[in-house]
């Protein structure tokens, strides 16, 4: 199973892509859509939406998986994560991909085997288990566990069935 996990995010979306075989798994391809703070965001979300769009052309991953929306202590931190959520989820079902959502203490549980685990520990964890030469960036990485935990446990929420035309 080819999986695509994305870690959204304005001004930096991780992405992931492993293939998982049962126990096995590799990373396939992973790094971070950045915008420039002086970026309006409205192009931030076009960017994130076209490189996903071509992320998923690439490797054509069977499922995507997001970071399910946590609690933030402000409302406009919320909404533009929102909008970035959104952006990859329209990527993704645009491609007629199934989605599905899992909490940042799930993934990280899941991949560390504790629930409030740091970035660098999960970092180090992905490499790890990925058999990766070096700790892949904070955004990719945090992408990356969010596949692991759907090749390890595929239970996540569905949040897009796939669609068949």
């Amino acid at each position: 199973m080819i999986i695509l996990g994305v870690d959204p995010s304005l001004r930096s979306t991780g992405y992931g892509v492993i293939e998982a075989a049962g126990n096995q798994m590799r990373g396939v391809a992973f790094g971070e859509i950045k915008s420039k703070p002086g970026v309006l965001p409205s192009r931030c979300l076009l960017r994130i939406h076209d490189q996903l769009r071509s992320v998923i052309a690439h490797t054509k991953p069977e499922v995507v998986v997001v970071e399910r929306v946590i609690y933030v202590q402000s409302t406009r931190v919320a909404i533009i994560m929102g909008h970035a959520r959104g952006a990859a989820m329209l990527a993704a079902a645009g491609a007629g991909l199934p989605i599905y959502e899992y909490a940042p203490r799930k993934v990280k549980a899941v991949v560390t085997g504790l629930g409030a685990a740091g970035k660098l520990q999960v970092g180090r964890m992905v490499r790890a288990l990925l058999g990766l030469s070096e700790v892949p960036p904070t955004d990719a990485a945090d992408a990356l566990a969010l596949a692991i935990c759907h090749a390890q446990t595929q239970r996540g929420i569905v949040l897009e069935p796939p669609t068949r035309v």
